[in-house]
């Protein structure tokens, strides 16, 4: 989830002991956490899903978009949905729905069956980060930009959470009794938010958290944010076709379910520490050269791990996981500078439903490649996609040079 700039936010009025807030920064969190754990643990089931429905690798990278695609299409629709709703109805419901459409795969009906409830349970995932991220900026106004970046951090710990929990209890359960229990999780997850964040978290409308300040003045702002646009879904592309074939790499390597669960984890615990640090990085050394960096060790990482054993895979992952999600932060960061109109607002909301859709989109077409020209190919494919970001990037080098409004 990007940061939302905290620039001409109001300054929060604080309860004398800063419960209620440190209560909404909590259920954020908490539902990111939830939210994001439930979108990835989709990663350790598809080898099951592919044995089970005799499916491709585009088969599975559809079904996997039924979710992820639902949830990037629906991100803006549902929010605007819920933003009169209290924020904890708006989180409590969405987890809900998403727990539903779990709990809808385990009705007979084969994979029509599985699609129709991942679907659902994407739609309840439209709503979280929307809301969520909102009443983060309600409760801290001006002082934001911390929480937010624990509200992000929150979500990568879901990341390597849930799918490494439900990696490891597969080899001991049928995936339908896993599933249940994710299911369940979730309904317990949507009580808890409940009870957790407080009442009278009414929604504001999406242009009172527009920042409009430090935006570009010349006409040209909106080419340098659409080549920002293609860079963040260009970013999001290999990351998501990486994930598609790193339980297959493992497995041919001779991990077993455990090993799948350790290696999504180490990829995903270095994703969490990859925004940090390639935020830092991007400060240190400007983001065209930061993102010019961990773009091309992306794919040299990516083809490393083709050819090596499974341990030193094992040890590489943490480090591929650093740069192919931290570039995302220093993207991120560049939003407010480059918003159209000065409306960072909308500007968010257009970059991070790009980034989605494209990451459901994209694992297909690498899917397609493998099936017609092996795994290797489509990993491949994928360090290809992350080089072709270096001229991109050098490209949007005017756009950031020019001067922003007072």
């Amino acid at each position: 989830m990007p940061d939302i700039s905290d620039h001409d936010l109001p300054a929060p009025v604080l309860d004398r002991d800063g419960t209620k807030h440190k209560r909404d920064l909590a259920g954020a969190c908490a539902a990111h956490a939830v939210h994001d754990g439930f979108t990835d643990l989709l990663y350790a089931l598809l080898p099951v899903w592919q044995a089970e429905f005799g499916l491709s690798y585009a088969g599975l990278a559809l079904i996997r978009v039924l979710y992820y695609g639902t949830m990037g299409a629906l991100q803006v629709p549902g929010g605007r949905l819920v933003e009169r709703i209290s924020a904890r109805a708006a989180l409590a419901l969405a987890t809900l729905i998403a727990a539903g459409g779990y709990a809808v795969t385990l009705a007979p009906g084969g994979l029509p069956v599985l699609g129709l409830g991942l679907a659902i349970a994407g739609i309840g995932s439209s709503i979280q980060h929307p809301r969520a991220s909102l009443l983060v900026t309600q409760a801290f106004g001006d002082r934001a930009r911390g929480p937010l970046g624990v509200y992000n951090f929150a979500g990568d710990l879901g990341k390597a959470v849930l799918p490494a929990l439900v990696a490891l209890l597969l080899p001991l359960l049928s995936w339908r009794p896993v599933v249940g229990l994710v299911a369940a999780l979730g309904v317990i997850a949507a009580g808890c938010l409940f009870v957790l964040i407080p009442g009278g978290n009414a929604a504001v409308p999406a242009s009172a958290a527009s920042a409009r300040s430090g935006s570009r003045t010349d006409p040209d702002a909106g080419r340098g944010f659409a080549l920002l646009l293609a860079i963040g879904a260009l970013d999001t592309a290999p990351r998501m076709g990486f994930l598609l074939f790193l339980p297959f790499m493992i497995r041919d390597a001779g991990g077993g379910g455990g090993a799948v669960g350790t290696g999504l984890a180490l990829l995903f615990v270095g994703g969490a520490l990859g925004k940090g640090c390639c935020g830092w990085l991007g400060q240190r050394i400007g983001v065209i050269a930061g993102v010019a960096a961990t773009e091309t060790a992306t794919a040299l990482l990516m083809l490393a791990s083709l050819l090596l054993p499974l341990p030193a895979m094992l040890v590489l992952l943490p480090l591929l996981g650093i740069v192919l999600n931290g570039t995302s932060s220093m993207l991120y960061g560049t939003v407010p500078e480059l918003a159209p109109r000065g409306d960072t607002g909308r500007a968010f909301a257009l970059f991070y439903t790009g980034v989605i859709v494209t990451g459901g989109a994209a694992p297909v077409a690498y899917g397609a490649i493998a099936d017609a020209a092996g795994r290797l190919a489509g990993v491949g494919a994928s360090a290809l996609t992350a080089a072709s970001i270096v001229p991109l990037v050098l490209a949007l080098r005017p756009a950031l040079a020019r001067p922003r409004r007072p």
